[in-house]
């Protein structure tokens, strides 16, 4: 299947940078509903210390896990044929309003500094009741560097169920938004429910996991996994994804055909990676927390963070894993012949409460910068964005008492799209963006 066409992006995306440079949101107004005397977000994490002992980096080693062909071939042929991201957004449901026509209460969960070029506030059918929550983000400038899959330019949300009540079977489950975003005066989008299949592929169920991190590279999607077990990542094919059949509360096969959970759309895993020495643990392998991808290095490469609680004790590792070059491989992440992948690069941050992660290098740079965004220690309120390498740290500042909690409101994760020169991330209650140039320019 062909997805890219490098040939003919660059006057679209010299147009898109126009509306980006030419549109003058009025969001910094949400810096008025903000207190400017809020307390730190905890100190300066201060510079990067590069890990490099066999005893830090072998805990980072992952174990690939294939779900075997026969299985994914049966459930399609159950389900019918598979339908790709086209189908998906040729049918969205969902329409998110422009920043200045949300709610105050919406506006007032973007950055302070540095403020956002455009936002988004999702339908109120998603947003009413706070059992489903957003958390990570990822588009089609991560899946191909010309920003564009098939025709289309799209951003993937994830989101993920957090209620204790209503109905046990939608507990923790997760789904992803596709968004249509070729027009950025007009996004809307469509949910597609990720799941998993069981039984040899005669049945699915549903992926209970927080998608905290979440990156779009060529086909595959990559999500962090914190259901409780050895995974620490799940895959998934974006060629292979299933329509339901039945309009029901339950997921997998039911009498008369497929439900979940009333989605019309399914992404059934591929694949997954473990850690080899077991769950994460503080003194083995590391909670994933957020994942981006970087194009920096000399073959892309994903990024990871760990999760620790904002004020603890504990110091975050930040890591890297090569994407495999060999098109023929299913697999996205380079491996050695027994399926295992190792870090390439590895450092500790005093930096915690991470939920969103980019590693950028500047042209001419001979090292790369880690943009790390941190919730506030009593996790309420506007957290922190830092930039750290291993000469130091510098966080943007707003405020009266130049306070670092200036970045979004339960923040998640970060992603970059080349094309344009975005930030991507989401608040609790919005999707935004804003030049990278911007975001330095805060931070210097």
């Amino acid at each position: 299947m062909k997805h890219r066409g490098r040939h003919r992006r660059r006057r679209r995306g010299a147009a898109l940078r126009a509306v980006l440079t030419g549109t003058a949101l009025a969001l910094t107004a949400a810096a008025t509903l903000i207190s400017a005397s809020q307390a730190d977000v905890t100190d300066d994490p201060g510079a990067l210390k590069q890990l490099t002992s066999p005893a830090d980096t072998s805990r980072l080693r992952l174990q690939e896990h294939r779900v075997p062909a026969r299985s994914l071939d049966r459930l399609a042929a159950a389900m019918g044929h598979p339908v790709g991201v086209d189908a998906v957004l040729r049918s969205t449901d969902r329409t998110m309003r422009e920043g200045d026509g949300c709610s105050a209460g919406d506006r007032a969960s973007l950055p302070v500094a540095p403020a956002a070029s455009r936002a988004y506030c999702w339908d109120p059918a998603d947003t009413a009741t706070g059992d489903w929550r957003p958390a990570s983000v990822t588009t089609s400038g991560d899946a191909d560097e010309d920003g564009v899959w098939g025709t289309h330019r799209v951003v993937l949300a994830g989101w993920t169920h957090r209620a204790t009540t209503g109905r046990p079977a939608e507990h923790g489950l997760a789904r992803v938004a596709f968004v249509d975003a070729d027009d950025p005066a007009h996004l809307s989008y469509r949910w597609v429910l990720l799941v998993v299949p069981v039984d040899g592929g005669r049945n699915y169920r549903g992926l209970a996991s927080g998608l905290s991190g979440m990156v779009w590279h060529r086909n595959k999607l990559l999500v962090t996994t914190t259901a409780g077990g050895a995974d620490a990542l799940y895959v998934y094919d974006l060629d292979r994804i299933q329509r339901t059949t039945v309009d029901g509360p339950a997921i997998g096969r039911v009498a008369g055909g497929w439900s979940a959970d009333g989605h019309d759309f399914v992404l059934p895993a591929v694949a997954s990676y473990r850690f080899t020495s077991g769950r994460c643990a503080p003194s083995g392998p590391p909670c994933p927390g957020a994942l981006a991808l970087d194009r920096g290095t000399t073959s892309d490469s994903l990024v990871a963070a760990e999760w620790t609680t904002p004020g603890g004790d504990r110091r975050a590792r930040l890591w890297r894993y090569a994407f495999s070059d060999d098109p023929a491989r299913p697999g996205p992440l380079a491996t050695d012949a027994w399926g295992r992948v190792d870090a390439v690069e590895a450092y500790r941050t005093r930096a915690d409460g991470i939920r969103g992660l980019l590693s950028y290098s500047k042209p001419g740079a001979d090292r790369p910068s880690w943009y790390v965004g941190r919730l506030p220690e009593s996790q309420d309120g506007h957290g922190g964005l830092w930039r750290q390498d291993t000469r130091g740290a510098r966080a943007a500042r707003c405020g009266a008492d130049a306070s670092d909690r200036c970045w979004a409101q339960d923040a998640g994760s970060l992603s970059y799209w080349q094309e344009t020169g975005e930030v991507w991330s989401l608040s609790d209650r919005m999707l935004f963006a804003l030049p990278l140039a911007e975001l330095d320019r805060s931070l210097d």
